[in-house]
């Protein structure tokens, strides 16, 4: 049997265990340059109609890790030299 080459591939299917409106609507992964992720996707409603709404998170991340943009609880040191 002939293996594929998923590099630069993913998948996405129907999420069978959905039970809040918040749950992705999808969920599946992706590969990214061998790199490997979660991807979820939510159907969503727009003025112009249906559209996709998708997140992406590294396989290896951790469960709790907070946004990059997070910064509570991060001691900003104001005496900075510069």
């Amino acid at each position: 049997m002939t293996e594929y080459d998923n590099t630069n591939r993913g998948v996405i299917f129907k999420n069978d265990r959905k039970e809040k409106p918040t749950h992705p609507d999808y969920k599946g992964n992706l590969d990214v340059g061998g790199e490997q992720f979660w991807v979820s996707a939510w159907i969503k409603k727009g003025k112009n109609g249906d559209f996709i709404s998708f997140s992406v998170k590294a396989k290896d991340a951790p469960r709790d890790m907070p946004p990059q943009n997070d910064v509570s609880g991060v001691d900003m040191d104001d005496n900075i030299p510069f």
